[in-house]
């Protein structure tokens, strides 16, 4: 690796999950990030708490493409247990960074890569006397070694420990005395800087970087939530932590101190979506957030929403299945789940968020929407959007903006109408009106059910009100498809007769690769749909192209097999690209996938 490459590589960092390493790998990437260079960072933890390789991967990229890219052209390797592996997965010509304070054994050299040692114990244990210092030092140490090697701006590392240390300032010497330690190491025992740099940059204006279940948890403050109801599950625990700090700040009554807000860690996840439901029921914006699993236990209760058609927001932070799969691993393989969750027949309003400010935009709509059309709607994330921190636009907010709490009738409306149809269509849209309980006296709804009734509400098995009610539902999700957000395009109209969807986090990787294929030559048009059901846009982008690649991260094409549920489509012109290893995407594999494809292998 002569040539120099600045600003554009992979570093990975192979470490023992609970060695404190997370806070020097975040200190290596906001480094970056402040010297105004986009950066991603993937965390790649096991499921266990403490002893298992865990691995913390930075793509550095000028040009901005924040996907996962396959080669490792820096791998930094201070846990044994991994070695073998770690240096296998460094490109030709690439470098590996060790702990010498213990010999290499000779099966582990490669004559193609560039072997660096530094004695990350040994230094630290000479200078530290506490163990559990010595260990977290450690760390701190190759963050220096990092530092000089890749030209990274000291006094930005200087600036980032003095905030996160802010009140704790005594924890800021050592840290830069560990940071100097690399730092001396290098500058005594090799050559520097490396071929690859980081160059001070102006590329990200005032961009943030954010995880994407803080953002669904800010999005539910700025949506209106007062009640969210949970059971902890990984990877959406953090949602509903997050919502908890942020009401602790938002939703205190400044003249009285008191909270107006309830969160309520239920006994399980069925139990979760009941208390939601209900608080939904009686007037508040109410919310949950869960993953595949917890979604498979509210199906009952989701369909009770959806016939008694009550406003309901959950977060599905999506990782790998089915049962306990790898629970620290993403995925997008609960569409099929989500979209029909409930037994009987039954359609549910998916969001399809790819990034931390979609995330707060499209929780904080999720709620109008639930409320518009009285039906559960979920925001379909996962754990890489939800857990890794991603560059963002900042998060904006209209102060002039007003819920919309869709079809409420009041008292004075209640008296004004006569009798009261609680399942009545009197618009066409399938849309009936509602009452918060307790609105009138004698009117309006104070009970609900989930079996069959007539448009009054009254109990019923007659045939003929159950398809009524069963066909005013179907027209209510046709209204659904323009209410929803309408998909991104990345042309100007049709460009090709070949298209490529994609969504959520298989956009990253899908844009670089979706560029690499036209500097190839290859004229295809692109979508990147936001939400189910599929409206218009999304439908005659389908119509206008004859080869419609879908790439998405899970193994049976789910959002495809949707497609071609919802379409009635050919199944020969849609062309699945898929991932499902439980790593996010590459733009490597997706182009080589479409590139063979249509080059007739």
């Amino acid at each position: 690796m002569n040539d120099i490459k600045t600003n554009d590589f992979v570093i990975r960092f192979a470490n023992v999950n609970g060695t404190g390493s997370a806070s020097a790998n975040a200190l290596f990437t906001k480094a970056i990030f402040k010297m105004g260079v986009p950066v991603t960072p993937k965390n790649i933890f096991p499921s266990n708490i403490q002893g298992l390789p865990t691995w913390y991967e930075v793509r550095v990229s000028e040009r901005g493409f924040l996907g996962r890219r396959e080669g490792i052209d820096f791998m930094v390797s201070v846990n044994p247990q991994s070695m073998k592996k770690d240096i296998a997965d460094v490109r030709p010509g690439g470098y590996f960074l060790y702990d010498s304070t213990k010999p290499l054994h000779a099966d582990m050299i490669r004559d193609d890569i560039n072997y660096i040692g530094i004695p990350l114990m040994q230094l630290s244990n000479s200078n530290y006397s506490d163990p559990r210092q010595r260990q977290l030092f450690k760390n701190i140490i190759y963050v220096g070694a990092l530092a000089i090697f890749f030209d990274i701006e000291f006094k930005v590392l200087e600036e980032l420990l003095a905030v996160q240390f802010k009140g704790k300032e005594k924890l800021i010497e050592p840290n830069i005395k560990a940071l100097q330690l690399g730092i001396d190491y290098v500058r005594e025992h090799f050559e520097h800087p490396l071929p690859l740099r980081v160059e001070r940059r102006d590329l990200l204006g005032d961009a943030i970087m954010m995880s994407g279940n803080s953002a669904c948890a800010l999005g539910a403050i700025y949506g209106g939530a007062t009640v969210a109801a949970w059971y902890p599950i990984t990877p959406s625990t953090s949602v509903v932590d997050a919502f908890t700090k942020y009401a602790e700040k938002y939703r205190i009554d400044k003249e009285t101190g008191k909270r107006n807000f309830a969160i309520v860690q239920a006994e399980d996840e069925l139990a979760a979506i009941g208390m939601v439901i209900g608080a939904n029921w009686n007037g508040a914006r109410s919310f949950t957030a869960t993953s595949g699993p917890g979604l498979s236990l509210m199906n009952e209760f989701l369909g009770l929403a959806y016939f008694s058609e009550i406003p309901t927001v959950l977060i599905d932070v999506q990782r790998t299945g089915p049962s306990t799969g790898m629970p620290t691993r993403t995925q997008q393989s609960d569409l099929l789940e989500a979209a029909y969750a409930a037994h009987g027949d039954t359609k549910h309003v998916l969001l399809f968020p790819a990034s931390p400010r979609e995330c707060f935009l499209m929780t904080a709509e999720a709620f109008d929407l639930a409320e518009k059309l009285q039906t559960p709607v979920i925001v379909m994330t996962d754990l890489d959007l939800g857990m890794n921190e991603h560059v963002s636009q900042p998060l904006k907010w209209d102060d002039n903006r007003k819920y919309n709490r869709g079809k409420v009738l009041g008292a004075a409306e209640l008296d004004a109408i006569g009798r009261y149809g609680r399942y009545l269509d009197t618009d066409g849209d399938g849309i009936p009106y509602r009452t918060i309980p307790a609105t009138h006296a004698t009117k309006g709804a104070f009970v609900t059910r989930g079996s069959s009734r007539d448009e009054y509400a009254a109990y019923t098995e007659d045939s003929a009100a159950y398809v009524r009610n069963m066909e005013r539902l179907t027209k209510k999700f046709e209204t659904a498809r323009e209410m929803v957000p309408a998909p991104k395009f990345f042309q100007d109209g049709k460009t090709s007769e070949t298209g490529v969807i994609f969504f959520g986090t298989s956009t990253y990787a899908a844009k670089e690769a979706f560029q690499m294929l036209r500097d190839d030559g290859f004229a295809i048009d692109a979508m990147r749909p936001k939400a189910f059901p599929f409206g218009r846009e999304f439908v005659d982008f389908v119509n206008d192209h004859e080869k419609i690649f879908v790439i998405e991260q899970n193994r049976d094409a789910q959002f495809r097999s949707l497609m071609l549920i919802e379409l009635g489509l050919d199944p020969n012109k849609l062309v699945p690209v898929l991932n499902y290893d439980g790593m996010p995407i590459t733009a490597d594999f997706i182009y080589n996938q479409i590139k063979e494809n249509l080059s007739g292998k």
